[in-house]
């Protein structure tokens, strides 16, 4: 088996040839400088880059604290959005039992809050929670994101309606900045433990900070094995000038070139359903750092075999806008053959004694071999199997050529400055103390 994730192009080599993608990665070689040196845009915001080192002495903290909510408690909500949220679901479900909620064994279950704002979700969740031995992280910089204020407002108060404001204290985690805004007043407050969100590390770019690990750490799994395989990644990429051999540099090249031909989407492919998760966060990865200035490559996702059967067709045989990434894992955890049937009414006897995953990787192969027909570029990652060492590589992977795509673009790959422009309409609509003019204007403009 592999012994790191790896990139294969030859399903790209159609449409852009090899020695395009290697020449491209090494004019980026002067942005892994750039990165290292700290000398691009964002460079405030470069933290990530040294975090599988960073991260290590909090090891033995992160894993104490999960312990102490696993033992005070059944369940755990996490309370945040964005990067507070998707990097810690992704890797929960990468490598949680698929039907985790429904197994007899005793089970620490997570669940997510402060990601929307939808009533009934909340009202589900409260209704859910009721019947829970229930403990909160909540993870917010300034405390004031509304998404996640608002839930931290409601189930603080159910939380302490229900166990007393002194239990309830030593039941929530606040992870948040280090002396300012308006989690960390209210931690100081109440007397919540805490955990810091670094400064110079931006939301998306955090799954490796306690923001992803501390979550990830109370369901069960090893953060320590994921965190070395976001090592075993950096070492890989990080300060490696050979472009053919850095499959960070080769991405972001591939990708680039790609949308020079007139394909501005990029699909992500999982053939898992436990790859569902990895897909969003990528989503908001490359999303947030590359889609500004009228720039960038948008990001989609699909989950295949069954999103064949439904937008397989506009990928086939719609317009020509897209190309896509495979995320290709090769071993499975569990086995499953198929077996015979006597009257073969269902025609599928010539599939008897073979394992459900000879059909998958079968269905994957010839899917690429589909979409390349139809005039869709494939690049494949190959991944040996969905543990906490290769997610690990996949996150920094994918972290790494996030920044060097944005910097091939020409843009800030480390700040979100559209995401403000939806906040500043609702506050006025909803009447936020100074914004009151722009409310009056909306109100207008709406014909209110």
């Amino acid at each position: 088996m592999e012994k790191n994730i790896s990139i294969d192009l030859k399903n790209a080599a159609g449409f852009i040839s090899y020695e395009e993608v290697v020449a491209l990665a090494q004019q980026s070689i002067r942005h892994l400088d750039s990165l290292n040196a700290g000398t691009g845009a964002g460079n405030d915001f470069l933290g990530w880059l040294s975090l599988p080192d960073d991260i290590v002495k909090q090891f033995d903290r992160i894993e104490k604290t999960a312990k102490h909510l696993r033992s005070v408690s059944d369940t755990t909500v996490v309370i945040g959005i964005g990067g507070s949220y998707l990097g810690a679901k992704a890797v929960i479900e990468g490598l949680s039992h698929s039907f985790a909620p429904l197994l007899k064994s005793k089970h620490h279950e997570i669940i997510f809050a402060g990601q929307n704002i939808c009533e009934d979700y909340m009202s589900d969740l409260l209704e859910i929670l009721d019947g829970r031995n229930y403990s909160i992280i909540v993870i917010s910089k300034s405390g004031t994101t509304t998404e996640p204020a608002i839930a931290f407002r409601i189930l603080k108060d159910h939380l302490e309606r229900r166990v007393g404001k002194a239990r309830a204290a030593d039941m929530i985690i606040a992870i948040t900045d280090s002396s300012k805004g308006a989690l960390r007043s209210l931690a100081d407050l109440n007397g919540y433990d805490t955990f810091i969100i670094p400064d110079d590390i931006g939301g998306r770019y955090s799954v490796l900070t306690p923001v992803g690990l501390l979550p990830i750490a109370v369901a069960g799994a090893d953060i320590r094995m994921l965190v070395r395989g976001a090592h075993e990644m950096a070492l890989i990429t990080r300060k490696n000038k050979d472009a053919v051999s850095n499959p960070s540099l080769m991405y972001a090249a591939a990708r680039n070139l790609l949308l020079q031909t007139g394909r501005p989407v990029e699909t992500l492919v999982g053939f898992t359903p436990r790859l569902h998760y990895f897909s969003e966060w990528w989503k908001q990865l490359f999303g947030e750092s590359e889609g500004k200035e009228g720039k960038g490559i948008f990001p989609a996702s699909v989950d295949f075999t069954t999103d064949l059967h439904s937008l397989g067709q506009y990928i086939q045989e719609g317009q020509r806008i897209l190309f896509e990434t495979f995320l290709s894992v090769a071993g499975t955890r569990k086995k499953v053959t198929i077996p015979p049937e006597k009257d073969d009414s269902d025609q599928l006897n010539y599939l008897a004694g073979k394992r459900l995953s000879e059909v998958n990787n079968n269905a994957e192969t010839g899917t690429i071999l589909a979409h390349n027909d139809g005039n869709v570029p494939v690049i494949k990652i190959n991944i040996p199997e969905l543990n906490e060492f290769f997610i690990g590589q996949l996150i920094y992977f994918f972290e790494m050529a996030c920044a060097i795509s944005g910097y091939i673009l020409d843009v800030n790959p480390f700040d979100q400055p559209g995401v403000e422009a939806y906040k500043k309409n609702m506050f006025a609509l909803l009447n936020k103390p100074g914004f009151e003019e722009a409310g009056k204007k909306l109100r207008e403009r709406l014909g209110r």
